[in-house]
């Protein structure tokens, strides 16, 4: 009994009232699990070199991701995750403007804190594959593990294009799942729906850059990877370099 009420207690003080606080822990805390699961799955196969995962693993898990972060903060925050999703309910005046750079920074940050979190679970493995060198090129880079590359071939411009089309049809595909104007998902499974638009999308669309759609998906593991010793290589576009996806 007493350590009922003490737990009773203590819920009543650390609980959030305001709303707009409850918001940003939510898409903090959904975008910290997105990108946990997401990176996680290409520091298994980088550091495996293939032999515990592949680009098609490491594609679902960032899939799954997304519907486990937006079944975490759904219900509070409308789980954004993204902000070209924000932006994208700003124009549809779905979202109020000056909650827009709030999110963005909440998201980018917790995409930061995210990268740091897979960096000290795959410290080990990182240092034995890159034999203590942290690089973005070359046949040993591990930056990868992190944010997304253009392959050889790949030019800035039909990068940008790539990116372009594939956050479109991201937005487009969502907005879709959630018109009720639309043939109906049951309720409770738009989460499952989103993953399976998330994985069609990587499966299509992911060779030339590696399809991260989400500015603070890659952004902000991108910044950890410049703090943590990488280089300032990690924010060049070099034309023929490499890296992965």
């Amino acid at each position: 009994m007493a350590t009922a009420s003490f737990l009773t207690r203590a819920r009543a003080l650390l609980r959030v009232r305001n709303q707009l606080a409850r918001e940003c822990l939510a898409e903090l805390l959904a975008v910290f699990v997105l990108i946990l699961i997401t990176l996680s799955g290409s520091a298994q196969m980088v550091t495996s070199s293939g032999t515990k995962g592949n680009i098609l693993t490491a594609y679902l898990a960032g899939a799954l991701a997304v519907m486990v972060a937006i079944y975490t903060a759904g219900g509070v925050s409308g789980a954004h995750l993204n902000p070209a999703f924000s932006l994208a309910m700003c124009l549809l005046e779905q979202f109020p403007w000056w909650k827009f750079p709030i999110f963005v920074a909440v998201q980018t940050s917790g995409a930061f804190v995210s990268a740091g979190a897979v960096y000290a679970l795959y410290y080990d493995a990182i240092q034995h594959y890159s034999n203590g060198t942290l690089a973005a090129s070359g046949p040993r880079e591990t930056a990868s593990i992190f944010a997304t590359y253009p392959a050889d071939y790949l030019s800035l411009s039909n990068g940008f294009l790539d990116q372009v089309v594939g956050t479109a049809l991201l937005m487009v595909g969502i907005l879709a799942i959630l018109d009720t104007r639309n043939k109906g998902i049951p309720k409770g499974l738009e989460p499952v729906a989103v993953a399976l638009l998330v994985f069609s999308i990587e499966v299509s669309m992911g060779s030339n850059c590696g399809c991260p759609m989400n500015p603070a998906r890659d952004f902000g593991p991108r910044l950890f990877t410049f703090v943590a010793g990488w280089g300032v290589e990690v924010f060049r576009w070099v034309e023929g370099r490499g890296g992965g996806g």
